[in-house]
């Protein structure tokens, strides 16, 4: 199958990254926008669509694409709302940082049909900066692609086989899971780090964002002279912190439950480290540790 036409729905940083890489790696279609009109305009402007609708329905005309790339509450809202008016040959797919609540929509939107109409995705790649301002053609470059196929679903027939063929030339890693196995890792690897930079950041300016906590006769520090002190280490811990609440709010809500399992087996773990400060447990941690910092490396270079 030949794609002709592809729209995306949300043009941020995902979708506007999605569709530049589209366009770098000889994709030579038509790519639509949808969007609020103001950022429809910018990414006109800068040439990352061909055209752009401010209405989904009308946006998704002609396309056999269609790619959800707005928050996970959005695009749970958007398969019902488009599911019932497109053809049967257009497939749907998604950009959504969790599947549990995603696939299920599907399903109940679709029914048997599912399998031919829709396909989760999960880009695993991003900033901590969002908008099409910030979209970047090289932004997917060796990250993974997470498939959420349904139980049964050929990916490689039809229009799901052509977009897979799509994203294998932006140079992207697919990887399928199910969604269940997709939200729990997730909930370790992409989450949790997040929910740590934005903790640790909220604490850092509790502690010393005002001067007033300085210890009798210190002269107070700025948050200037926290970063610097900190250096590297902290600025990569905390980079993240900046990323947008409007988008980590859907995610926290529809995978809480691993979420909420990932973020108290961590606690626990920080709870030994503080309990072993000065015993031979705190030697056994960094031990632990060093495996999984070693064996990234390992695989890395390989």
């Amino acid at each position: 199958m030949r794609i002709e036409q592809i729209t995306i729905v949300g043009t941020g940083l995902i979708g506007g990254s999605f569709a530049l890489a589209a366009r770098k790696h000889g994709f030579r279609g038509q790519l639509v926008g949808c969007d609020r009109a103001d950022v429809l305009e910018k990414a006109l402007s800068r040439g990352i669509v061909d055209a752009g609708f401010t209405d989904p329905i009308a946006a998704a005309r002609g396309s056999q694409i269609v790619l959800l790339a707005t928050p996970v509450g959005a695009i749970i809202d958007l398969i019902e709302r488009l599911g019932p008016v497109l053809p049967t040959d257009v497939l749907i797919t998604d950009a959504g940082s969790t599947k549990g609540e995603v696939m299920a929509r599907a399903r109940a939107v679709f029914g048997d049909a599912a399998k031919e109409r829709f396909l989760g995705g999960h880009p695993m790649a991003g900033k901590e900066n969002c908008g099409v301002e910030h979209a970047e053609c090289d932004l997917f470059a060796g990250a993974a692609w997470l498939l959420t196929p349904l139980r049964g679903q050929n990916i490689l027939a039809d229009a799901a086989g052509a977009y897979i063929a799509l994203l294998e030339t932006l140079g992207v890693r697919i990887m399928t899971f199910d969604a269940a196995q997709h939200d729990r890792i997730c909930a370790w690897v992409s989450q949790m780090p997040q929910m740590l930079a934005s903790a640790l950041a909220a604490a850092l300016i509790e502690e010393f964002g005002n001067v007033k906590t300085a210890a009798e006769g210190a002269t107070p520090l700025t948050l200037a002279d926290v970063n610097a002190v900190g250096g590297r280490a902290l600025r990569e811990m905390t980079r993240i912190a900046s990323s947008p609440y409007s988008m980590w709010r859907d995610i926290a809500l529809t995978n809480a439950p691993n979420l909420e399992a990932a973020l108290h087996a961590l606690e626990q773990r920080l709870a030994h480290v503080r309990e072993n400060l000065r015993g031979p447990g705190l030697r056994e941690e960094f031990e632990q540790g060093n495996k999984f910092t070693t064996e990234t490396r390992r695989r890395r270079e390989s």
